[in-house]
């Protein structure tokens, strides 16, 4: 592996995502239009040999993103059925999205 690699682990939208400047991560929708910057919350640091894990010096450490565009994911439908009582029910759910581009991990 190489000495001067540097990713962030980053919370968004309930998962944790690893993330590198230059990656896109396509993450919950968050509530910010396109080409505006957002800043995620960095959950572990790695650059280079040195891993930061500690609460205190993450606080230090800012990950910010532009958000690329909204998007919906993919069409997942939802079937009940109750036997011999004529009950039937579909549902379909397409999950908001964001794509996000990592701009800069500092």
């Amino acid at each position: 592996m190489s000495k001067n690699v540097v990713y962030a682990i980053v919370k968004a939208g309930g998962r944790q995502e690893k993330v590198s400047v230059g990656d896109i991560v396509v993450v919950d929708r968050v509530s910010s239009d396109a080409g505006e910057s957002v800043e995620l919350k960095p959950v572990l640091l790695v650059d280079g040999e040195k891993v930061t894990s500690d609460a205190d010096a993450l606080a230090k450490v800012t990950v910010t993103a532009e958000v690329v565009r909204d998007e919906k994911g993919p069409k997942i439908s939802i079937v009940k059925y109750k036997n011999k009582t004529g009950y039937r029910k579909r549902q379909g759910h397409r999950q908001q999205l964001t794509r996000l581009k990592v701009t800069g991990i500092s």
